[in-house]
């Protein structure tokens, strides 16, 4: 009976073709699969909003988030797009030399602004569909508390969480390979993502749906006054939520993290120990 897996070697064989793939893509194709790709994290994003807001025990909250979040990187596995925590895996490949670092780059800075793109879009969409009046205009509320944290982040604090956040989701997009039906790929990417989102780390694209959301729900006054009524956040704390900050304190660092996370840790691993020859 023929197994329905893939071996660890073979996970990293197929792995480094995939994404040899993937950065032989034309320009347009990149965009369009970052843009869908950055659109489904939203979507995975706001959805886990909705459904954990109301909940004062946090840890009931994360594991409610928990629960719904994993829907966006199903979305990519199973029907297609190019998600840039999941692209830094490219970094196999340029050590197979299968790929110039040069393609690496390119890539991965096409797909880092076509995720963002896509993510803006649902925030801009969420926003202006009134999505965020849900509960009276808690989730509004909630999605200016939230935004608001990941703004005031530690810079240094969220590089590293950045690097713990992309050692687990590469670590998904690696388990999904491991499974040659659906199903199997679900559950790869349920399970660990579920643990992704529980340990509350940094995701650069995720963040690129959190910020401008909260950044459109700011505008609002009524969200404003709910979130300083129910969140007790004051007028300074939430001017601080800007573009700048988002940038500088949150996405850069961030996305800085993910790419060592991914691309230096999981990608250099996985590569010494199935293709170096070095340590066979």
């Amino acid at each position: 009976m023929e197994k329905n897996y893939f071996t660890q070697s073979e996970i990293i064989d197929n792995a480094i073709n995939d994404y040899t793939h993937k950065a032989n893509y034309s320009v347009i194709k990149v965009l369009l699969y970052g843009i869908m790709a950055g659109m489904f994290i939203a979507l995975g994003a706001q959805a886990s909003m909705v459904a954990s807001h109301n909940i004062a025990d946090p840890g009931i909250a994360k594991t409610v988030a928990g629960v719904v979040f994993p829907v966006g990187l199903i979305l990519i596995v199973l029907i297609g797009g190019q998600l840039f925590t999941g692209n830094c895996l490219l970094f196999m490949a340029g050590w197979d030399k299968k790929i110039s670092w040069s393609k690496v780059a390119k890539n991965l800075a096409l797909v880092w602004v076509s995720n963002l793109i896509g993510a803006l879009f649902i925030a801009t969409m969420c926003y202006f569909s009134g999505q965020f009046d849900f509960n009276h205009g808690a989730l509004g509320a909630y999605t200016i508390k939230t935004a608001v944290a990941k703004a005031n982040i530690d810079p240094f604090q969220g590089f590293l969480s950045g690097i713990l956040c992309n050692i687990i989701v590469c670590g998904a997009i690696l388990v999904t390979g491991s499974a040659k039906d659906a199903i199997g790929k679900i559950f790869g990417a349920f399970f660990i993502i579920f643990a992704f989102v529980i340990s509350g780390f940094e995701h650069c694209i995720a963040n690129a749906y959190y910020l401008p959301a909260g950044l459109l729900a700011s505008s609002n006054n009524e969200y404003v006054e709910i979130a300083k009524e129910t969140y007790h956040l004051t007028t300074e704390q939430i001017n601080s939520l800007t573009v700048s900050n988002a940038f500088i304190n949150n996405l850069i660092p961030v996305t800085i993290g993910n790419i060592i996370g991914g691309g230096i840790v999981i990608s250099g691993i996985m590569f010494l120990c199935h293709r170096s020859k070095k340590i066979k």
